[in-house]
């Protein structure tokens, strides 16, 4: 609704609310409210409150709720507080009271009429009525677990009694889900009018069937728990989904707790305070005082009628709901069965809201109360449907242990990892690959046969810190800085200093002493290419380069230093075997010395340059053990054939451009100083290794043309 922001919760609801925020000390009122919601539509169902519509008849007030908070957020706390402080007067004034004297003025009400039938003194009628509604047991105010046919054995004896409520609250859901599952089917049919399908089973003269009594039996139910055992990625989520999509995401109303502590606001003693204000006492009191009310006989079989105007307002919200369910795609069932029922969710929580004021009648402030109620469970219910998926929960798992772990670990602490080959293959690949966007890398690796997986979560690098650390003696006195990269040519240009791209404990430069984590990579290039074809080269890639001390015109030495889109955390072993993979997809020869991570560079005042128009270079698939990794060295090992200079250039031929990227490489080619009819012939050679290389007269009318061109 366009003004549901204007719209006040109902007074009772909020003082309840109130109480609850104060003595649990979390601030989550939306919560709290789809709890009170509950436990006022059971006292209205157990006095067998009913809403009369003139378009859908009599409807019987009750609700459906599933609340899911983390462990500590007051879920069991709450519930205690309403059912031993708020209800305590009305739960023992109906079982002690109400609920036998209308059920014993029922008891003789169906004597006559089965007298009147059968012929039989009204009395023994009678007798026989109560030795059946003592044979089906004593009432349970609440349950926390069943079977089917035990249900429809309660509901025989409330039908006896022609009073009362079928209410189920289920603690800790995630964990006995799966054990309810024959109670909470047999739920699904009791919701919308309480009524159910009988069983049929064998007469026998030990077990003799029944006379089936027509009648409704309206049903309350509350789930809560925690979301991490409900949403477990195993049987438990599969069957909760299913019970979603069968019909409880139409029938339910949703709290998704967020952890919001008084203490990260107040302090203790301002915490005390609220804890023992005398205002809590007060309003428990007030409101107890007023549901015991509620049990009263002459509160019972409470009718409540509903004016045109209340009655079109709640049309009208229902087309709305409508329309926005149409909005959903097909696949989204769960989303759009939620949406289209919110209407019928509402009608019966007014039906509540109106009993709890003892009215006649389902005001337009009843129903505007229960309409802005679950608009916020429908926030609630979105929450809870962009759950993670597995594969997402086993990355972020991997990635948090810190340790190596096993497919045998996976199994034992995720119970959605399942113990098929395929099924464990297919998960983590879909692990590496939601972790490759969010920048967590999944490592594998095998030893004894035996499959180990690691993981990290990636820090994105900050080009204005670079880690360095240098010192004007090779070895001692390392001083660890973040420096702009931008500004790295003010180390790099000082006379007789050392640096490199690691930090050190006790600043003393040796590989037992590397710190963990670096963010670029350094490497030198002595003659084996000029520093303008490595400028052409690496222009996507932002980059700086200086001359080292034994640079000249004719035989270019350099050092480039490439800062990465990520800082890496690698040991010895994987920073070696790292290096050896960038420096095999550089398509220049550089030096090998580069792959030891306590390696380090002298600075010199020559020519520097920087290209700070590319992107970051990504580094993910030059780390090993990783998917990336594979498939890297697999399409190097497919243009194993070809030199480095042809490699850099097929790769990126083989996403299309060939004609631009075909001239990029003949004249790298010329700037290396090689003649026209060697440029010819490494063109012509290269381009028939191709898998899609050029037509021979498009290369030669073209290519070579500026080629030819470009050496006159």
């Amino acid at each position: 609704m366009k003004d549901i922001d204007t719209i006040k919760h109902h007074p009772v609801v909020e003082d309840m609310v109130d109480v609850l925020c104060n003595k649990t000390q979390n601030t989550d009122r939306g919560f709290f409210r789809v709890e009170v919601a509950y436990f006022l539509a059971k006292m209205a169902s157990s006095m067998r409150a009913t809403i009369i519509t003139k378009d859908r008849g009599d409807i019987p007030v009750n609700v459906y709720a599933l609340v899911l908070a983390t462990s500590g957020f007051g879920k069991g706390h709450s519930i205690n507080i309403i059912e031993n402080e708020f209800m305590s007067g009305f739960r023992k004034r109906f079982m002690e009271d109400t609920f036998n004297d209308i059920a014993d003025q029922h008891l003789w009400k169906l004597a006559i009429e089965r007298a009147a039938i059968s012929g039989n003194e009204e009395k023994a009628e009678k007798e026989s009525l109560d030795r059946e509604f003592s044979s089906a047991g004593a009432l349970p105010f609440t349950f926390d677990s069943g079977t089917g046919p035990a249900v429809k054995q309660l509901r025989q004896k409330l039908l006896l009694a022609n009073n009362g409520s079928i209410n189920l609250q289920i603690d800790e859901i995630g964990s006995n889900l799966v054990g309810n599952v024959e109670v909470l089917n047999v739920f699904l049919e009791l919701y919308d009018q309480g009524l159910v399908k009988q069983k049929l089973t064998k007469n026998t003269s030990e077990n003799l069937r029944g006379e089936e009594l027509e009648g409704k039996t309206p049903t309350n139910m509350l789930l809560f728990g925690t979301p991490s055992k409900l949403l477990d990625g195993g049987q438990t989520e599969d069957q909760f989904y299913s019970f979603l999509e069968t019909g409880y995401a139409r029938r339910c109303i949703f709290g998704m707790g967020t952890q919001s502590r008084a203490s990260d606001d107040l302090t203790p003693a301002e915490i005390f305070q609220k804890l023992t204000q005398t205002t809590n006492t007060q309003t428990i009191g007030n409101i107890a005082n007023r549901f015991a009310q509620l049990a009263d006989i002459n509160m019972y079989n409470w009718k409540m009628d509903m004016d045109d105007a209340v009655a079109i307002e709640l049309l009208d919200y229902k087309i709305q709901c409508e329309k926005v369910a149409e909005t959903y795609a097909e696949h989204e069932e769960i989303r759009k069965a939620e949406v289209s029922h919110r209407y019928f969710k509402a009608l019966k929580l007014s039906g509540a809201l109106a009993f709890v004021d003892q009215s006649s009648e389902v005001t337009m402030d009843h129903m505007h109360a229960a309409i802005k109620l679950v608009e916020e469970s429908g926030i609630s219910f979105q929450k809870l449907m962009t759950r993670e998926k597995t594969y997402v929960k086993l990355a972020r798992y991997i990635a948090s242990t810190g340790t190596e772990v096993t497919h045998a670990d996976l199994h034992e602490a995720l119970p959605f990892y399942k113990s098929s080959q395929t099924a464990r293959s297919e998960l983590i690949t879909l692990a590496t690959a939601w972790g490759y966007k969010q920048h967590i890398v999944i490592k594998k690796s095998f030893v004894d046969g035996i499959e180990f997986f690691s993981g990290e979560t990636l820090e994105e690098t900050d080009l204005d810190k670079i880690k360095i650390s240098y010192s004007d003696h090779f070895a001692y006195n390392y001083n660890s800085e973040f420096a702009p990269f931008e500004d790295l040519h003010k180390l790099t240009q000082l006379p007789n200093m050392h640096w490199c791209n690691h930090h050190f404990r006790l600043n003393h430069r040796a590989e037992d002493n590397v710190e963990i984590g670096f963010n670029t990579i350094v490497i030198d290039v002595d003659e084996t290419c000029s520093l303008d074809v490595v400028h052409d080269l690496m222009q996507d890639y932002k980059f700086m380069t200086y001359t080292t001390k034994r640079h000249t015109d004719q035989d270019n030495r350099f050092r480039l230093i490439i800062p990465m889109r990520y800082t890496l955390n690698l040991d010895q072993t994987d920073y070696k075997q790292f290096m050896d993979n960038f420096m095999e997809w550089l398509p220049f020869k550089s030096d090998d010395a580069a792959n030891q991570r306590s390696k380090k560079w002298e600075t010199f005042n020559g020519k520097y340059h920087y290209n700070l128009e590319g992107e970051l270079l990504d580094p993910l698939k030059f780390v090993p053990k990783t998917s990336k990794n594979e498939h890297h060295q697999t399409e190097m090992q497919e243009l194993e054939s070809l030199d480095n200079l042809e490699r850099w250039f097929a790769q990126r031929i083989a996403t299309g451009n060939r004609n631009n990227q075909m001239i990029k490489f003949a004249l790298a080619l010329v700037d290396a100083g090689m003649p026209y009819l060697e440029v010819e012939q490494k063109v012509v050679s290269f381009n028939s290794r191709l898998s899609n290389g050029l037509p021979l007269d498009e290369l030669k009318s073209t290519i070579l043309q500026t080629v030819a061109k470009k050496v006159s």
